[in-house]
């Protein structure tokens, strides 16, 4: 349970610091993601050993979304905000120092170990920046659902950036070069934030319990679930499936087509997230959300889920006919799911919010971003997996089922 201070928080100038806080570390994030999939493919780990080194980030991710809004709630959203940045640091600074003469099976277990902080650093960055702005955004008229769908897209967009930084850094500078400048940037970023975030922000209550975190609201609940498939959905095709695909497709095993591979997939993928995040943004104008209550919004979230579900289905028909000019499909096929997906994500961002109440609001947000966590565990397994056995037509078609799934967890928040 969140207590404020006397002192109230100065709204605008504590989201912007929030916000610039949460950018870098997404930065940061999407950087190491591609950096880790990328050095480690070419080191020759398979699918589901790529898998394997993203699910112990994934798992923190439950584990702490889980625990994280208790400890908000005990100890305030400041302490998890700076606690996510500097372990995010520590990840990176371990991370620089895996030994290229380690076994694999040392270095597998090293990288999951290291990318299971990286998960712990961003679910409490998360927590804390979607909880800040339940406290802060301005009420009525759609304030809400505005500054939380600026802070999601924003968010979005930058980690795609990331992707980008991720791969160029790579093929340039190489991985550890990378690793320790990311690291550096982060530690002035941390400074920073600590020096110029606003007071006033909740400062926790001792007397919060653990027990409290489970949610007793049918509509968080019914959400959560519906979040766990969504992201599910995308992961299954996103973290290993499409990566790998297009390295397969465009690189000639050469040290030059493996740099010309890079930058083609690390573009993608921050195209494809960008997009994403900007389309976040505009989600509020697009359902018109301002004249609109929030069961009306709710609604809405069934049908946009409904129309994902048809956009992996058909790619994977694609793919397994081998259509001509398969790779233009693809990219289209794949841009078409990020707009619909982006505008159930903000959707559901803005629900969590709606449905939850000032004082559980680091409770509920740790617990549905737990389900979000659980999601892109099960996505990542599944990645792996489903590539492994069945190529990309599986990925896609798995995806699909689990945006099926979504749609009928969905289905219950308008009943």
């Amino acid at each position: 349970m969140s207590a404020m201070t006397d002192e109230k928080p100065n709204g605008l100038a504590a989201y912007i610091t929030v916000t610039a806080a949460y950018w870098a570390f997404m930065l940061t994030d999407g950087a190491l993601r591609m950096l880790v999939l990328l050095h480690f493919h070419t080191l020759g780990f398979s699918a589901v050993q790529l898998a394997y080194l993203f699910l112990l980030y994934e798992l923190m991710g439950v584990v702490t979304n889980l625990s994280a809004g208790w400890i908000a709630a005990r100890f305030g959203l400041t302490t998890t905000l700076y606690a996510g940045l500097a372990i995010q640091i520590a990840a990176l600074v371990a991370l620089a120092q895996l030994n290229p003469e380690w076994s694999l099976t040392a270095s597998v277990i090293f990288v999951m170990c290291v990318q299971g902080l990286s998960g712990i650093a961003k679910d409490l960055s998360k927590m804390s920046a979607k909880s800040a702005v339940k406290l802060l955004a301005p009420k009525g008229q759609g304030g809400l659902f505005r500054w939380v769908a600026i802070l999601t897209g924003s968010k979005n967009a930058v980690k795609g950036f990331g992707f980008l930084l991720g791969a160029a850094l790579l093929a340039t500078a190489g991985f550890l070069t990378a690793i320790w400048a990311m690291a550096a940037v982060l530690t002035v970023i941390l400074i920073g934030t600590m020096i110029f975030m606003p007071a006033g922000l909740p400062q926790g209550k001792k007397s919060a319990k653990f027990s409290q975190v489970w949610s007793k609201d049918r509509n968080i609940n019914r959400l959560s679930l519906a979040r766990m498939f969504l992201f599910g959905a995308r992961d299954v095709w996103f973290v290993v499936g499409i990566p790998i695909y297009f390295y397969a497709v465009l690189s000639d095993g050469s040290h030059e087509g493996n740099r010309a591979a890079f930058f083609t997939i690390g573009t993608f993928m921050a195209v494809w997230i960008i997009l994403y995040g900007f389309v976040q943004g505009l989600a509020p104008k697009i359902l018109k959300a301002a004249d609109k209550s929030t069961t009306e919004i709710a609604q809405s979230a069934t049908l946009w889920v409904a129309i994902l579900t048809l956009i992996p289905a058909t790619l994977a028909a694609a793919v397994a006919l081998n259509l001509p000019q398969l790779t233009p499909i693809l990219i289209a096929g794949l841009l078409i799911f990020g707009f619909v997906f982006a505008i159930n994500s903000s959707v559901h961002s803005y629900l969590i919010l709606a449905f939850t109440s000032d004082e559980r609001v680091t409770m509920d947000v740790g617990f549905y971003y737990m389900s979000n966590a659980a999601g892109r565990l099960i996505g990542t397994l599944l990645s792996g997996l489903s590539y492994q056995i069945g190529g990309l037509p599986l990925c896609l078609a798995t995806a699909a089922l689990m945006a099926g799934a979504s749609t009928l967890a969905a289905r219950e928040l308008t009943r």
